[in-house]
């Protein structure tokens, strides 16, 4: 039996070295209100509607229309029809009685919250419509969906403001924004992930903590909880799946806001580089993350500094610039001869970023044809545009199409990088006389250089939503997101989507 001096002495060593660990412990991780994780959270929480900067409103403003306008015309797409079919059978079977949320274009048909943002989500990206950023994502689609479910599951209880509704939305935003400008290798057309289903998850979870009113510590776990639910393949790009990665985002980031709530934790520092046990960091290699900034007046919103993409036409955002330069050599043809004749073509050269996902010679259906430079080229050469037609069978497979895609040859100039902020599309014909052409586009219409005219946008907006609204819906809508500040009751804007 020891002594009791022995024992006194062996329980001060345990002591002692427990001391140690823990101050290795600390050595290792940043404290919690020092981490970058916290800083989110606390934005997260903090944040107020007048914090918003007029250009934050005006842009965002925009943002959502233009999501609602694609939402719209995704209704009419297979994968929607999939997917709605799914999500009935589902609330049938699973959910019973909680259809509380309007799907786009349902003419009344409810869903739970969770299954209308991922059905709304997906028509959203069901045509590769929506917006594009810097870093490269697509915002919108991943927040929208879920902050109008929110708006009308929480209505019982309490009326979203048009306003409140507005902030959750630049919350979602702000947050991918940030996240995305952690790393060099976000700035590219991606290779390995789709990015909106990384941050558009957080992003998500982000907004409906803001819009649920989480404390800090439910924002630090929603976000932790989101980012073990993100995350999908570049290799499903251009096949029905990848609507699903925005229609996840939103659907998922929502449940990890919806978890948190409910008392669900995880790791206080997932925004954190931890070396040795990645948290965000694994979707990243080169990722350094920052603390966000105090929320107040003087925050200044990623928004502000980093306008957005429009789309003219349904297809990945790299075909907007060979499309336009496909144009400027068709207008040169008809200039020089009188009129476009594809027989009198011998090559057709595009000058092009290396990406391999968007490099199709000959696509073989409509998703393949949206990340095609190849097919989206030739088209506007054949037809002097793209449009949401261009991508029916019968379009896609006429004959004089297919002539013009064999005579493609595409060249990788070293100075063209896979980098919506740098890339440019040019286009040189090569005609039977010897004579070339020559178009190039290095900003369409649209881009963040150049955006679209409130007239332009609204005759977009107006073009998509005819396809599931009445005019007078339509109008109703525009009338309420230009003006979405005075809104009381911000559940009438998806009630109108229906």
């Amino acid at each position: 039996m020891l002594s009791l001096a022995v024992q006194k002495t062996k329980r001060l060593c345990h002591l002692s070295r427990q001391i140690h660990q823990t101050v290795l412990k600390v050595a290792e991780h940043p404290q919690l209100e020092d981490s970058v994780t916290n800083s989110f959270a606390s934005f997260i929480n903090e944040i107020r509607p007048e914090h918003m900067s007029d250009i934050v409103r005006h842009r965002s403003k925009r943002m959502i229309l233009d999501n609602i306008g694609v939402g719209l015309v995704g209704t009419q797409t297979h994968v929607f029809n999939i997917i709605l079919q799914y999500c009935q059978d589902l609330q049938a079977s699973a959910y019973g009685n909680s259809a509380l949320c309007s799907v786009y274009g349902g003419k009344g048909l409810k869903l739970s919250p969770t299954l209308a943002a991922f059905a709304n989500g997906v028509a959203v990206h069901s045509m590769d419509f929506d917006d594009t950023w810097h870093p490269a994502t697509h915002p919108s689609g991943a927040v929208l969906p879920a902050v109008l479910a929110l708006s009308q599951m929480l209505s019982n209880d309490r009326k979203i403001s048009g306003e409140d509704l507005l902030m959750a939305f630049n919350v979602g935003i702000e947050i991918q924004g940030r996240l995305m400008c952690f790393s060099t290798e976000a700035k590219n057309i991606p290779k390995k992930f789709h990015p909106p289903s990384v941050v558009g998850t957080m992003g998500s979870a982000a907004a409906s903590a803001k819009l649920l009113s989480l404390n800090k510590e439910q924002c630090t776990h929603a976000l932790a909880i989101a980012a073990s639910l993100a995350g999908a393949p570049m290799a499903n790009a251009a096949t029905l799946a990848k609507p699903l990665h925005i229609g996840n985002a939103t659907r998922l980031g929502l449940e990890a806001a919806l978890l948190a709530a409910k008392g669900m934790e995880a790791n206080s520092l997932i925004l954190d580089d931890t070396p040795g046990c990645s948290g965000f960091s694994a979707f990243y290699g080169d990722y350094q993350p920052k603390s966000l900034s105090p929320a107040g007046k003087d925050y200044e919103f990623h928004l502000e500094k980093q306008d957005i993409a429009f789309k003219s036409f349904p297809a990945h955002l790299g075909m907007h610039w060979i499309a336009d330069a496909s144009v400027s050599v068709r207008n040169r043809l008809i200039s020089h001869s009188g009129s476009f004749s594809p027989s009198a073509i011998q090559s057709i050269i595009l000058r092009i970023p290396v990406s391999k996902y968007i490099n199709r010679p000959f696509p073989e259906s409509e998703h393949e044809a949206r990340h095609s430079f190849q097919f989206n080229a030739c088209t506007a050469l054949l037809d002097g545009q793209v449009s949401i037609d261009s991508f029916n069978e019968d379009k896609m497979f006429r004959h004089e199409l297919q002539n013009l895609l064999s005579k493609v040859v595409v060249e990788h100039p070293e100075d063209n990088v896979a980098n919506f902020d740098k890339m440019y599309g040019e286009v040189a014909i090569l005609l039977e006389n010897g004579d070339v052409v020559t178009g190039r586009c290095d900003t369409f219409y649209g881009h963040w250089r150049n955006p679209l005219s409130r007239e332009s946008l609204l005759k977009k907006f107006r073009t998509n939503a005819k396809y599931a609204l009445k005019e007078d819906q339509t109008d109703a809508v525009i009338q309420i997101v230009e003006n979405i500040e005075n809104i009381t009751d911000s559940s009438q804007l998806p009630k109108l989507l229906q």
